[in-house]
């Protein structure tokens, strides 16, 4: 999917939300536990519920790498039900992989000829050659920038002499190895004002925004100072939206969350 492509499902959904696949088996519906396939049933249930109101997923591989094979057996079926059914979704494995150059190529192939998902989440601590094998043609990369937890403070905004925090060297050098049209970055919604310091570095790209609802993120906030003029965002929200209840009528009630999540998203679109 092209940046184009992303920005034109925006405008038509009148929506920049990504739905969190954190699927965990010990909170979803105890209805679901005697299917063959409980993660990817609950998986299949949020998805056809939020799909007219969101324009991505983003499955985070630690709730499926935690079942062993059988989380990952959940992980692939969820990707080719979406790639089948609503096949305009985006769709990024929240992995936050980097390694050397040959176990990154093979972490590359793993998650975009396998498994076939838009985008994949990594590390930029190793550097250029650790990022290299995943910049294939017709996929994305999203880099961590600034996160929302609080250990970004340990690293990720410490400065050298000249005053130059970390996140923005990765923002800075990170725009030699790619563009726009092929990488985004990872910034926490808690930073708030601080998406002026990112757009400062870097006003084109699309960011991947975790954060907003149970982690206590503003939307509000992430419009205001991170929204450009192509939106320029992605906006996740998981437990807020997929675990809104754990009843036998949770997708009615993930539904609902959604479309109150769209519904402020365009007014916000609309506004800018």
């Amino acid at each position: 999917m092209t940046k184009q492509e992303l920005f034109n499902h925006i405008t038509q959904k009148q929506s920049f939300l990504c739905v969190g696949l954190d699927t965990d088996i010990r909170l979803i519906p105890p209805h679901l536990l005697h299917e063959d396939d409980p993660v990817f049933a609950f998986n299949r249930g949020i998805i056809d519920a939020t799909a007219p109101y969101c324009v991505a997923y983003k499955p985070n591989l630690a709730f499926y790498e935690s079942l062993g094979a059988k989380g990952i057996v959940a992980f692939e079926k969820t990707v080719a039900y979406i790639r089948t059914h609503y096949p305009d979704q985006f769709i990024i494995a929240d992995a936050k992989r980097g390694d050397i150059g040959n176990t990154s190529e093979l972490y590359a192939r793993s998650f975009f000829e396998h498994a076939g998902v838009d985008a994949v989440t990594v590390a930029p601590y190793m550097g250029e050659d650790s990022i290299a094998p995943f910049l294939v043609e017709g996929r994305w990369i999203i880099l961590l920038a600034l996160t929302s937890n609080k250990g970004a403070q340990d690293f990720q905004m410490t400065a050298d002499a000249q005053g130059e925090r970390l996140f923005e060297k990765v923002l800075k050098k990170s725009q030699e190895w790619a563009t726009d049209e092929q990488m985004m970055f990872v910034v926490g919604a808690t930073q708030g004002k601080m998406f002026l310091e990112i757009r400062r570095h870097a006003p084109r790209h699309f960011l991947l925004v975790p954060g907003v609802g149970a982690q206590g993120g503003s939307l509000e906030e992430v419009c205001t100072y991170g929204m450009n003029a192509q939106c320029g965002l992605i906006v996740n929200s998981s437990r807020a939206i997929i675990y809104a209840d754990r009843t036998e009528s949770f997708t009615d009630a993930a539904r609902c969350e959604a479309q109150k999540i769209q519904v402020e998203m365009a007014g916000y679109l609309k506004n800018n």
